[in-house]
Order: structure tokens, then C-alpha cells, then sequence
């Protein structure tokens, strides 16, 4: 019958025979010796003791158990015999590494030795197998949320930090044998030596030397801190670009081979030959690229050891830079070659008017492109009764202009650019517009249309309405979107669309708008005086009744036998001078 032994390992209890107890002392006892020339050597005893006591617990049944020869030869042939390990300061030589019956996979431990914050995404790093500036920016997106800050908390508060060399071992999914708990504690020890060999001790520090120090270690984690800052908005910001482009490039790439209005749209302003996805796809390089590598700026500066792209992949990246941005500068050379030259046709419309009439201009809408007559500058393809494909603008501006010549009459000018003059006036001559005199009321059409063939290279239409001296007219309130005369000489005025207009010398009098939108000198004031003389009873003197007419309002003024003279401005203002 054995003898039972308690003893403490690693800081737990257990119940051992005599003999196990004897082999596992000895055990000790040769790692020991082994490590009798190695740094570090009390916490490389306390990890391994540590480590046995892990497997020791793990073969206990029950809390009667004894820990027998069979449960210490199984540990030690997972630990591994000391005389399989060459421990040397200065050398290592190559080793077997022993045979494990108990394979362990990973554990999931907090890594605060190489975090920033709480180690959760670098212990995640080492347990899926991933580069931790991944899960980093996992969480940084999901910051934004509520679910990424709980998250990042909850996992803080559940996952174990790495404290020991064994757990450390273990977060990584090294082994924990005598030789990795070894080298892990020489790599701490060495890290720590080499901190106390760099420090300078030659002089001693004076008081304001050691806050100057202080203050520069506060310094340079301040902007530590900014710049990791600043590093997580440069990769959220390049992140969320290289997103979009590529989502809108796959929109480009899958939707250019498809006949739709807006690849339509596109290809009619496209003045080179080059398809659209191949556009697309020059420009996501383009662009891009250069966020790839603000991407790259915004990993270093919140990651401390990443590790840096080979020089192959940086080269290939800026040699097809180059080449994009290059065809993107050509392409966009010959897209302004391609309307550098503006074609014009003019066409002239006599208006006969009698010598008493008033003309009245308005725009119309054809209702079979429109249902209302609203201006929309910009263009878009539709067909037309006869369904052919077409384009159709409202882009018409219109001007009043004065003519010495005893009749009026429309200038329509149709404009258009191209490469050449030869070419703009072509498509110039391709735009159809209309118009039409109906007695004394000019109909203008306010759209133009062109064949999609075409294509649309800044075709416009332009009306310049020349009226002799004395013409009367109106303006239709359609009249406003498209009016683009010079305030000096025809102001037009919004408040009404019945006001009368009259073309004198130098510009356009409104005959009877207010006073109060005179603000051109535009406004004609006509006024007429009438008086009354009004004798009454019991009064020698007489009483004189101004009435003045200005636009057709009375205005009264009583006057007692005194000679009086109004005077009428400009602008409606009623002098009165006594004598």
C-alpha cells in the first residue's frame, strides 16, 4: 500500500502516491539544472509548474483522487523530458519536439500585451487565424452603432486576459512544452534587458529635466492617441470610397450592355468611342489607387507593427495608376475637342402687325411630350408620333431687341457645338422648332427636339424678337422662364402678365404698371390736373379742388386763393410750391 502526499502546484492542491511524487520532484529537479544558465529561470519553474498543475486537474475524476505514476508520465510526456531541450544563452541548437498525446486546440484570451485598448480584437486575431487590423475594422465601422460599442464591452468584461506564459502559449496555439514556455519567457526577458541597456545613466537628471521628461511622455501620448484618431477616420473615410466605387462600377459594368434611359443619358454626353464600363473601370482605378493607399496611411497609423506591402505590389499599383490617370487625361482632351467648335443657323420671320394692334407673345407646350409648359433646361430622349427616338429640351431663351427697320420680326438661332464648324452646323441644322402668328398673338414653342442620332452636344435655341419704336405688346406669364433680355432696356415684371408694354429710343416702357416697381426707370408716369374753383356761403374766400390723375387714381387737394403749382416726378411724387 503507497503513501499519499499533498502537495501545492502552481497554487492548487492535489493527493499524490509516494512513487508519482518522487518521479514528478525529480522531474522538477532536472528542469532545474537545465535552466541553472538561463535568464528568466524562477518564472520559467512557475509557468511549467503552472502548466502541470493545468494537466494534473484535468485527469482528476473526483476530489478523492490520487495523482498516480500513470497520470505524471502522461504529463510529462506532454511537457516533455528536459535532456530533449539544449537551453543556452548564447546558442540554440535544433531539437525533436516530443510526442503529445493531448493535442490542445486554442483559447480565447484578451492579447493586452499587443492591444490598444482592451486586447478583445487581437485575442480574436490569434484565435481566428487573422490579422487583427480586420476585426479592428469591424469594430470601427460598428461603433457607429450601439451593437458594436455592447459588443466590444460584453466581450471586454467575458474573455480572460493572457497573463501567463502559458495562457499566452495557449491564446496562440503553440504548444505548451519546457522549450515554448522557455522561449517565451527569454523573448519577455530580452525585451526588458534591452529597455535597461538603451536607458543612458551616465548623467543624473536634474528636477526640470525630469518633468521636461514627464511633460514629453504626455506629449507623445497625446498625439499618440490623435494620431490613431486620425488613422481610424482616414480608413473609415478611404474604406467607405473603395465601397462605393466598387458598388458603382459593378452597377456600370452589369447595367452598360443593357438599353436603358440612362445609359442612353450617359453614352449621348460621352463624346469619345470608349465604352462606358471601360470608362467606369479607369476611373475606379484612377481614384481608387490613391484611397487604397490613404487606406494603407490609415492602417499604420492606428496599427504599430503592420506589416508592409512588398515593393511588387506598391510598383504594379502606381505603374497602373500612371497608365489610367494618362488615358483619363486623353480621353478627356478629346471629350473638349469634341464640342470645340460652336455651328450656328438663323433663320428670320417677318411679324406684320397693323398700325393699332398689340402684340401679345406666349409660350406653348406640345402635350404630347408635356402636359404642362413648366421650363426644365435640362434634355432627355423620348419619341415622337411617329416613334422615332428623339431628343427633347426646353432649352430656349428668348430676348427683345430693338430695330430701326419699320417692321418687326423673330430671329430663331439654332446652336450646337461639334469638333468641327462643319459638324456643329449640321447637327445645328437637325433641331426643329416651331412658331406661329395667329393675328396679333405670337405662339412660341418652348422646347426644341433633335434626332437621337445626333447625340447631344449643347444644342440650344435662342429667339431675338425685334420691335420698332412704338410697338405695343403684352407677355404671357410662360414668357418669365424663358426671358433673358437686358433689364436696362426691357424689364419685365412679374406681378401681372396684362401689363402694356410700349419700345421708346432706349428701352421698354411699362405703361401702366406701379409706381413702386420702378426700379429700372421703366415705369411711365402719366398725369392729368383738373381744378375747380367753389364758392361758399359766409366765406369770402374761394376754395380751390385740385384733383390730379396719375395712372388713372384721383388724388383731391383743397386750396384756399393762394396760386399754387404741382409738380409730378418720375416716380409718382406730388411737389406742391405756394406763391
Amino acid at each position: 500500500m503507497n503513501k499519499t502526499v499533498n502537495i501545492n502546484i502552481g497554487g492548487l492542491f492535489f493527493h499524490i502516491d509516494e512513487d508519482a511524487y518522487q518521479k514528478l520532484s525529480k522531474y522538477f529537479d532536472s528542469i532545474k539544472r537545465s535552466l541553472s544558465n538561463s535568464s528568466g529561470q524562477e518564472e520559467i519553474m512557475k509557468d511549467i509548474e503552472m502548466r502541470v498543475a493545468e494537466l494534473l486537474t484535468e485527469k482528476q475524476k473526483s476530489e478523492k483522487h490520487v495523482v498516480n505514476n500513470k497520470d505524471v508520465e502522461e504529463v510529462i510526456a506532454v511537457m516533455g523530458q528536459p535532456e530533449d531541450y539544449r537551453i543556452d544563452d548564447d546558442a540554440k541548437e535544433t531539437y525533436t519536439e516530443p510526442i503529445y498525446y493531448n493535442n490542445k486546440s486554442k483559447k480565447l484570451y484578451r492579447d493586452k500585451d499587443r492591444g490598444l485598448i482592451g486586447g478583445v480584437c487581437t485575442g480574436l486575431g490569434h484565435y481566428f487565424g487573422i490579422e487583427a487590423v480586420w476585426i479592428k475594422i469591424i469594430f470601427l465601422l460598428l461603433a457607429f452603432t450601439s451593437f458594436g460599442i455592447i459588443a466590444y464591452i460584453i466581450l471586454w468584461i467575458a474573455i480572460p486576459k493572457a497573463v501567463t506564459t502559458s495562457e499566452k502559449l495557449e491564446m496562440t496555439g503553440e504548444p505548451v512544452t519546457i522549450s515554448n514556455i522557455e522561449k517565451k519567457v527569454r523573448e519577455e526577458f530580452d525585451n526588458v534587458s534591452n529597455k535597461i541597456k538603451n536607458t543612458d545613466y551616465t548623467q543624473v537628471k536634474t528636477g526640470a529635466e525630469r518633468v521636461a521628461s514627464g511633460l514629453g511622455d504626455v506629449l507623445v501620448r497625446i498625439f499618440g492617441v490623435f494620431a490613431k484618431v486620425i488613422g481610424a477616420l482616414i480608413l473609415m473615410f478611404s474604406g467607405f470610397a473603395i465601397a462605393g466605387l466598387f458598388i458603382a462600377l459593378l452597377t456600370l459594368g452589369s447595367t452598360s450592355f443593357i438599353d436603358t434611359p440612362w445609359v442612353q443619358y450617359a453614352n449621348s454626353v460621352n463624346y469619345t468611342d470608349i465604352p462606358l464600363w471601360m470608362f467606369g473601370l479607369l476611373t475606379f482605378f484612377t481614384i481608387g489607387i490613391p484611397l487604397f493607399f490613404f487606406l494603407l496611411l490609415g492602417l499604420k497609423l492606428l496599427v504599430n507593427n503592420l506589416k508592409p506591402f512588398s515593393k511588387v505590389l506598391k510598383y504594379s499599383l502606381l505603374g497602373l495608376w500612371i497608365l489610367s490617370f494618362s488615358i483619363i487625361v486623353v480621353l478627356g482632351i478629346q471629350q473638349s475637342t469634341q464640342i470645340a467648335y460652336e455651328g450656328k443657323v438663323v433663320a428670320k420671320e417677318t411679324i406684320n402687325l397693323n398700325t393699332n394692334d398689340t402684340l401679345k407673345i406666349k409660350f406653348v407646350n406640345n402635350e404630347f411630350y408635356k402636359k404642362n409648359d413648366y421650363y426644365n433646361n435640362d434634355f432627355e430622349f423620348t419619341q415622337d408620333s411617329l416613334k422615332n427616338e428623339v431628343i427633347y429640351s426646353n432649352n430656349v431663351r428668348f430676348f427683345i431687341k430693338q430695330t430701326d427697320k419699320n417692321i418687326a420680326y423673330l430671329q430663331v438661332e439654332k446652336l450646337s457645338n461639334g469638333k468641327s464648324y462643319r459638324e456643329a452646323n449640321e447637327r445645328a441644322e437637325k433641331i426643329k422648332y416651331g412658331f406661329k402668328l395667329s393675328g396679333n398673338q405670337l405662339l412660341l414653342d418652348n422646347y426644341w427636339i433633335s434626332e437621337i442620332k445626333s447625340k447631344y452636344r449643347g444644342q440650344r435655341v435662342e429667339l431675338y424678337l425685334y420691335l420698332p419704336k412704338g410697338t405695343l405688346f403684352k407677355v404671357d406669364k410662360s414668357v418669365q422662364d424663358f426671358d433673358e433680355s437686358d433689364n436696362e432696356y426691357f424689364n419685365l415684371h412679374y406681378s401681372s402678365d396684362n401689363y402694356t408694354y410700349r419700345v421708346d429710343t432706349d428701352e421698354i416702357k411699362c405703361l401702366d404698371c406701379p409706381p413702386s416697381e420702378d426700379e429700372y426707370n421703366d415705369v411711365e408716369i402719366s398725369g392729368e390736373i383738373q381744378t375747380q374753383d367753389v364758392s361758399e356761403d359766409n366765406i369770402n374766400d374761394s376754395t380751390k379742388v385740385v384733383t390730379v390723375k396719375i395712372n388713372g387714381k384721383e388724388t383731391t387737394i383743397d386750396k384756399k386763393s393762394k396760386k399754387s403749382t404741382l409738380t409730378i416726378s418720375s416716380d409718382g411724387t406730388i411737389t406742391k410750391t405756394t406763391k
